[in-house]
């Protein structure tokens, strides 16, 4: 299930970005005095009471500003309030109601969004008597906080998740395999779409960033029902320094990898893997993605003998987080073996969601600890009592253990490298937790 978009708006300096910092637990957006220091959207991943959302700080809204810079400021956060779930329009308690305060409230008003109007800076009780005058913007019962202070957080967290759905609701076992297609803008993205709709349902074009937006289409592949998503490119933060519009793609790219169960990674063959296609690919295995990496255009590149094997070595060798992803050479141009795109697509689907029994995970368990002991420290030797799945998309496993800050990095990888050697686990990456368990219990 896709995480929710959050999305942090008002006028400059009313202390957005000390909220979000404060929210993500570490201090992302500078924080300054001076009006447009945010200039650029940032987001984290935040959780509430088993509610899991994403957390967006934008810059300023500065109404009846001609400078070029906030004039991009205002368009980024515009754009905001156009693709997130929910808004929280932050206010100064101190300052009072301004005149730009109603005009940032008519903008985000026609959005037809959940808005919660949150009045910051509301230091002390003897404070709430200015937030009164902020019911004249009409969005409803204003929220005091102190963003400093964290003041009446819980209260504000609270009234944000009644807009999410029920994380208690499982996901539906029989909703289509969602596939997204990732990359730098201008790799072939919507060409590989088309190629694997089998029609032109997505503009193609040679202008980096002619898709815009996450666009989801359905279709049936070989009887079974399939949803795949394009996304807009994703560019280095340099190149897009200036172009607020895409700016935001890159929130819309990583919403679409949020809600995808398969995730084909478009890699250009002239160019190899670039500083930003290794971000993307982080992303990608930070959710837990099942992966396919996609090697597009190899029908441009001068071939010799081990061209191919050479190619890959570097890729693992630049992506090596992600050993676990098959890779496919393709020339979406051409239709070159974009066939086998489909059929890759459901073997790593299969092995994200696939389960191992008790009993068969602590036979593999048993003899990997006979092959190989477990570490010890100070005489001390981890123990690891038994194990089992506890989810899929990613397969998890939790260990119990006897203390787990005796288990060692280069062990774990062991344990995951022989819990794919016995059971598969291609295109996904495979989680392990530890539990403490007392010898008595």
């Amino acid at each position: 299930m896709a995480k929710p978009l959050v999305a942090i708006v008002g006028r400059p300096n009313v202390g957005k970005s000390t909220f979000f910092n404060k929210m993500a637990g570490r201090r992302i957006s500078i924080v300054e005095d001076t009006p447009g220091v945010t200039r650029d959207r940032v987001y984290a991943d935040c959780e509430w009471q088993n509610y899991k959302f994403t957390l967006i700080d934008t810059g300023g809204i500065d109404p009846h500003s001609d400078d070029v810079l906030l004039t991009q400021m205002r368009r980024q956060a515009e754009i905001a309030v156009e693709t997130c779930d929910v808004i929280l329009f932050f206010v100064d308690g101190k300052q009072g109601l301004t005149g730009d305060d109603e005009v940032v409230a008519d903008l985000i008003r026609r959005s037809g969004k959940p808005i919660l109007l949150v009045v910051n800076k509301i230091d002390n009780v003897k404070m709430m008597n200015e937030v009164y005058d902020f019911y004249q913007l009409g969005l409803g019962d204003p929220i005091a906080i102190s963003s400093v202070n964290l003041m009446n957080f819980g209260d504000l967290l609270e009234e944000i998740v009644r807009f999410f759905p029920d994380p208690s609701l499982e996901e539906d076992e029989n909703r289509p395999v969602h596939i997204s297609v990732v990359g730098k803008p201008n790799v072939g993205k919507s060409s590989l779409v088309n190629r694997i709709l089998g029609q032109e349902r997505v503009m193609v074009s040679d202008i980096a960033g002619t898709t815009r937006d996450a666009i989801d289409t359905q279709f049936m592949h070989n009887g079974e029902p399939f949803v795949i998503i394009d996304t807009a490119g994703i560019r280095r933060k340099r190149a897009i320094e200036h172009e607020s519009l895409e700016r935001y793609s890159v929130v819309r790219s990583f919403s679409a990898i949020d809600r995808s169960d398969v995730v084909l990674m478009l890699i250009d063959a002239q160019q190899g893997v670039t500083e930003q296609d290794t971000k993307i690919a982080g992303y990608v295995d930070e959710q837990g993605k099942a992966a396919i990496i996609v090697v597009n255009k190899w029908d441009a590149v001068d071939k010799e003998t081990g061209t191919m094997d050479a190619f890959v070595k570097q890729l693992r060798t630049d992506l090596k987080f992600m050993a676990y992803a098959p890779v496919l050479f393709i020339s979406a141009l051409t239709g070159q073996r974009t066939g086998k795109v489909m059929e890759t697509v459901r073997e790593v689907y299969a092995q994200a969601t696939k389960r191992i029994t008790t009993g068969l995970l602590n036979d593999m368990l048993a003899d990997a600890q006979a092959a190989m002991s477990p570490p010890s420290d100070n005489g001390r030797r981890l123990k690891i009592y038994y194990g089992t799945q506890q989810a899929i998309k990613p397969p998890t496993f939790i260990l119990f253990v006897n203390d787990s800050t005796l288990m060692h990095y280069s062990y774990e990888r062991y344990l995951e490298n022989q819990l794919r050697k016995a059971f598969g686990f291609e295109g996904t990456p495979v989680r392990i937790l530890l539990r403490d368990r007392k010898k008595e219990e």
